[in-house]
């Protein structure tokens, strides 16, 4: 579309699936070129075998050099790929807010011609009004994605000579730092960079978003399938397959590790574009086994938010970087809470420091255990949050709002009637005779005051009455709703 201005006309006409079909052409051209290079590295061990000398040497150096050119064409196909996704997506808003204008228009009688002027009677004014708006920012919404595709697409195909490296940052450096050195390399040098050491920066908060997903993509497809324990082949098996789902969100595959349960960082839309961020931190039993519900939970958030606001973006990235507890014997303990927010609150401030275009707004939400986490890295000064959302919460390490270094009035939490992990701290006596005249201590749970009591100090938001521990993201119901709006800094 970028050949010609963005017109009524021609949004009107525009099928957002065409430009996905692309990019999944694209993500298609990159898993072949990673069948042929996987191939194309065996032939050096078998050549070794049956061959040695000067001659050899070259042939082994020489289908070294092809395989890394293999490497970096599938960079080119995924970078092609994350602009068109991206590119679909925005006209598939815009295409939203036009429907949603076509459709004002019908209920008021007015008309709206080829040059996207409407149309109507002096006493329909504020219609004509209300619906010139929706065009008008469906037109930026198009205009906007246009040029940003075109700049990402022009020129990411060259082939730089190889960059000589001399140091990487230190492993204490801060994503800021990172960022920094990361920018010194032209966009060529860093494709080649991102080929020939993809481990350096497939887990580094700093690097952008999009280069840590093509990192992390070739590190899956070179990954020894048995270098792990065999529990997480079938986890994985789902990963790739929804690294290559076109029905939704494109994923970015921020981090991946398989040591104990298996840790991943997934992301639904490129949050270094996205104009809101919703950071989902899950609780207990979670793991790469259970990784496609919680982005299910996710990316139900995000959709919401798009059909609530089409004209803004949305990115939800599910956050499991930390080691989740596998059942109560060590949900008890706030110990892996404190371990893992460290790395929570590391990523969020990588996520400012990545992000393109003025900050986004960060909403930071945790479920369950999940919650912990996320109150034990809002304890601390510097948390890179503008919201939390707390959900069927055990407690978030505090007993008041003025215990989190964020406002009390961006501290949200909701806890359904039905939810479980209300009665956390509850004896047994006291659940079964709840008529012994002993002192109400439900909003006293295991790890501090319920963040959903009136007495914590911070705001409370409506679920639906049975949403039990798990049904929070139910579609249509209206904890789903609350999510959506406070994702978007508005109240629920």
């Amino acid at each position: 579309m970028s050949t010609a201005a963005i017109t009524y006309a021609r949004l009107r006409a525009t099928d957002p699936s065409r430009w996905l079909a692309t990019a999944l052409a694209w993500r298609r051209w990159a898993a072949l070129a990673g069948v042929l290079g996987a191939e194309l590295g065996l032939l050096p061990a078998r050549l070794r075998a049956a061959w040695s000398g000067t001659a050899a040497d070259a042939a082994v150096t020489r289908l070294d050099g092809l395989r890394r050119r293999l490497a970096l064409f599938r960079v080119f196909c995924w970078r092609a790929d994350q602009a068109l996704s991206e590119f679909a997506a925005a006209l598939g808003r815009a295409r939203a807010l036009l429907d949603r204008a076509r459709a004002g228009a019908r209920r008021s009688g007015l008309s709206i011609d080829d040059s996207g002027t409407v149309r109507g009677r002096p006493t329909e004014q504020a219609a004509v009004r209300s619906v010139a708006a929706d065009l008008a920012t469906a037109l930026a919404v198009a205009a906007e994605a246009d040029a940003s595709a075109a700049a990402r697409l022009a020129g990411f195909a060259d082939v730089p000579p190889t960059p000589v490296v001399t140091s990487f940052p230190a492993c204490t450096a801060t994503p800021a730092e990172v960022r920094r050195w990361w920018d010194a390399w032209t966009p060529a040098q860093r494709n080649w960079l991102l080929v020939t050491d993809p481990a350096a920066f497939a887990g580094a908060d700093g690097i952008p978003v999009a280069d840590r997903d093509i990192a992390n993509r070739l590190l899956l497809d070179e990954r020894d399938r048995h270098s792990g324990s065999d529990r997480h082949e079938a986890a994985l098996d789902r990963l790739r397959a929804r690294l290559a789902d076109d029905s939704g969100p494109r994923a970015y595959l921020v981090s991946l590790g398989l040591d104990g349960d298996g840790r991943a960082v997934v992301a639904l839309g490129d949050p270094d574009r996205a104009s809101h961020i919703l950071t989902h931190v899950p609780g207990m039993t979670s793991d790469l086994g259970s990784l496609g519900g919680e982005l299910t939970r996710a990316e139900r958030v995000s959709a919401r938010a798009g059909e609530l606001d089409p004209a803004r973006t949305t990115s939800a990235v599910l956050w499991l970087g930390y080691d989740a507890p596998d059942f109560l014997h060590e949900a008890w303990s706030a110990k892996q809470a404190v371990d893992g927010s460290a790395g929570l609150r590391r990523f969020q401030e990588s996520l400012r420091v990545t992000h393109d275009g003025p900050p986004a707004h960060q909403t930071l939400l945790g479920h369950s255990y999940g919650s912990l986490v996320v109150g034990t890295a809002a304890a601390g000064e510097g948390l890179a949050a503008d919201r939390l959302v707390f959900v069927g919460s055990p407690g978030v390490g505090v007993d008041s709002a003025a215990g989190l270094k964020v406002a009390a009035d961006q501290i949200w939490s909701t806890t359904s009637r039905t939810d479980v992990i209300q009665y956390a701290a509850v004896s047994p006596r006291e659940l079964l005779v709840p008529d012994l005249g002993l002192p109400d201590r439900s909003h006293d749970l295991w790890f501090g005051r319920s963040p959903s009591d009136a007495g914590f100090g911070g705001r409370v938001f409506t679920s639906q009455a049975d949403a039990g521990h798990l049904g929070y993201w139910e579609p249509g119901r209206p904890a789903l709703d609350a999510l959506a709006r406070l994702t978007l800094g508005e109240k629920p």
